[in-house]
């Protein structure tokens, strides 16, 4: 009798593999139930989710465990895909695995008929971008990149333009994928560069040449420019604000926490990875490009009226932080110190989930007050939280995490960039010595901005009388709504209390791409984070929440003892004025006032103001980017002028074109004879 041979056991790579095609496999039956609304959103969006948070688990076990390759045999017959699972990749997809399973969680209570596309085909795009970034993050070659990288771009376009009947919309859709274009180019121009004239695109090709200074340096404008076009970063943002928006609450989540964090993965894949040889100036470059960014998309953010654009801004300030993060673990890299590069590289990583969690928290709470109001005016909203309890709360928890608060993600992340900051007189320049402390002043700044404009966004959306009847009326969240922002809001506030745990997780991260970790030093403080020791900075999260939790307590009990159980309830003060109504409360005009007055120079504004003779005063202030007025426009102004001139050699007729052959083959005989 013939003895049975054991199936090989299977590799983490193989059930990522298994979840690409699962996703893959819900995506074309949504297809095949093309018009089958409570099929696809109550089946195969969960189903999704699921298969989210298998990716989660499987990333999870590999993060500790040791590279694993795969060759897939299903590109040109001389191009097979080429993949690789290392601790880099595992956690990146960890985070996609994670923050898509609450997205499509959400997704699932979400969809509607009537969002412009078919469910069907809703559910195929959503399920192929995830596949896509999955394959991004796995590839191991420039032409499996490329290929998952326009897959990416491409699913993403359709999303953006599920209401593609409104000309906003497509106008939105084309600026992304003109934006996505060019990223695209600059970076397959890198992977040429870094395969320095071998013919071969593997990745391990490229990790093997050593290119001299200048090709290196070239090699790396190129990947800042094409990630950072996908990033979002200055001045290649304009296409983030109008195409957030224009998408589907779902599929902004998606792209803002998800997306954008796979050109964070290939930015660190090149710079740390592929290439051999790191600059401390490249460091210096990312610092500054981030700086600026950051400061800009939260000046932006603070003066919004729209709450999805508002999130949008914010997201580019929060690129605009993890630039200044690599750029500061590069040039602690190039001057050897590789402790201090750990560190900084960690707040990188960790403010990575972190934005993925309470970004898509954010974004998934917009959906529903957009769902239940059908308002994004900031101006139209108020008062929510009464109507609107599950999603008041829950993105209540998001917008602390966003402003930076303890004891949830957002604050670790940022204290953890500080810190890094603060250890920075140790470089041997002076010049570094002296500017970075003002980068760290400024990245404070940054952070009380956003915790301004955080404020902002939740008191004028949930807070106060409602300014309209209708939104007395306003829905809550439905359960599957509630399962996603749940899932999310758990994130956030398990990465604001287990930070010595999540770091340990990161280690081998870091110990990859700069050889050296943090999990040996902070985990022998116990439950207190100290990234260098504890006489000089720790921070203890459960110890935090104690506090507050006692604080609250205290008062609870002070209260009732004083007042021996006796409750009076009263009109609540305003100032002695006893006719306040919702028209004067606050506004999300009047409240990004003082930051237009400050940072008038960064805007262009357009006011219309009331006169003493309306009989109904209205005003209004637009704010516009003067990026594209200065950048955007001329080049628009300049191809169009140029396809113009192009255009009158288009004339129709044979004997012009047999010319034009003519006097090019003129031309190239006489290079040839020269």
């Amino acid at each position: 009798m013939a003895a049975i041979v054991p199936l090989a056991p299977w590799l983490h790579i193989d059930w990522m593999l298994a979840v690409g095609l699962g996703w893959l496999a819900v995506g074309v039956a949504g297809v095949l139930a093309m018009h089958r609304l409570a099929l696809v959103a109550h089946l195969l969006f969960p189903l999704g989710g699921l298969l989210g948070l298998v990716l989660f688990g499987v990333s999870l076990d590999a993060l500790l465990g040791t590279p694993e390759v795969a060759v897939l045999p299903i590109g040109l017959p001389s191009l097979p895909f080429h993949l690789r699972l290392d601790s880099l990749a595992a956690f990146f997809l960890m985070v996609i695995g994670a923050a898509s399973a609450g997205i499509s969680a959400f997704a699932a209570g979400y969809f509607r008929q009537g969002e412009g596309t078919a469910p069907g085909l809703l559910c195929l795009e959503y399920h192929v971008f995830l596949a896509s970034m999955a394959g991004v993050v796995l590839a191991d070659d420039a032409y499996a990149f490329m290929v998952m990288w326009e897959t990416m771009a491409l699913s993403s376009y359709f999303l953006v333009t599920a209401n593609h009947r409104i000309a906003e919309v497509r106008g939105a859709g084309y600026l992304y994928i003109t934006m996505a274009r060019l990223g695209a180019i600059a970076i397959l121009l890198c992977f040429g560069v870094l395969q320095a004239g071998t013919g071969d695109y593997s990745f391990a090709n490229m990790r093997a040449q050593s290119l001299s200074p200048f090709w290196a340096s070239i090699g790396f404008g190129l990947a800042v420019f094409g990630f950072g076009a996908k990033a979002g970063i200055l001045p290649l943002h304009v296409w983030l604000p109008e195409a957030h928006p224009a998408a589907p609450s779902p599929v902004s989540a998606l792209m803002s926490g998800v997306m954008l964090n796979t050109a964070i993965y290939g930015l660190l894949r090149v710079s740390f990875d592929l290439l051999q040889l790191q600059l401390w100036w490249w460091g210096a470059l990312l610092l500054a490009l981030g700086l600026a960014t950051a400061l800009f998309g939260v000046v932006f953010a603070a003066v919004q009226t729209d709450m999805k654009r508002l999130l949008a801004y914010s997201s580019i300030e929060n690129m605009g932080l993890l630039f200044v993060g690599m750029g500061l673990a590069l040039i602690f890299f190039g001057h050897g110190m590789l402790p201090m590069a750990a560190l900084a590289l960690t707040a990188t990583l960790y403010h990575v989930a972190s934005h993925a969690f309470f970004k898509s928290l954010l974004f998934l709470g917009t959906g529903s007050v957009l769902h239940a109001t059908s308002q994004r005016s900031l101006g139209k909203l108020g008062g929510l939280i009464r109507s609107m309890p599950w999603v008041g709360w829950l993105t209540l928890l998001g917008v602390l995490a966003s402003a930076g608060l303890p004891p949830l993600g957002g604050f670790v992340s940022e204290w953890l960039l500080l810190q890094s900051f603060l250890f920075s007189p140790g470089l041997p320049i002076p010049l570094l010595t002296m500017l970075i402390p003002v980068v760290a002043a400024l990245i404070a700044l940054v952070a009380a901005l956003a915790g301004y404009t955080m404020v902002k966004f939740f008191g004028v959306i949930f807070l106060g009388q409602p300014r309209e009847e209708r939104l007395t009326q306003a829905h809550d969240a439905g359960r599957w709504e509630r399962a996603g922002m749940l899932w999310l809001a758990a994130g956030c506030i398990l990465l604001g209390l287990l930070p010595v745990q999540v770091i340990g997780l990161l280690d081998p991260v870091t110990r990859q791409l700069v050889g050296a970790g943090l999990a040996e030093r902070v985990s022998a403080s116990g439950w207190l984070l100290a990234p260098n020791s504890l006489e000089q900075a720790s921070y203890g999260p459960v110890i935090f929440l104690l506090g507050i939790v006692a604080s609250c307590a205290l008062a609870f009990v002070g209260v009732r003892r004083l007042y021996h159980g006796r409750m009076r309830r009263g009109p609540p003060w305003a100032c002695g004025f006893p006719w306040g109504s919702a028209r004067m409360q606050d506004t999300a005009e009047g409240f990004g006032q003082p930051i237009r007055q400050i940072f008038e120079p960064f805007f262009q504004m357009e006011r219309e103001l009331p006169t003493p003779f309306d009989t109904k005063p209205t005003y209004r202030v637009t704010v516009h980017d003067r990026f594209w007025r200065w950048l955007y426009v001329p080049v628009t102004t300049l191809a169009q002028w140029l396809a113009r001139w192009v255009g009158l050699m288009q004339q129709g007729r044979i004997g012009v074109y047999l010319l034009y052959s003519f006097l090019t083959l003129l031309a190239t005989l006489v290079m040839v004879m020269r």
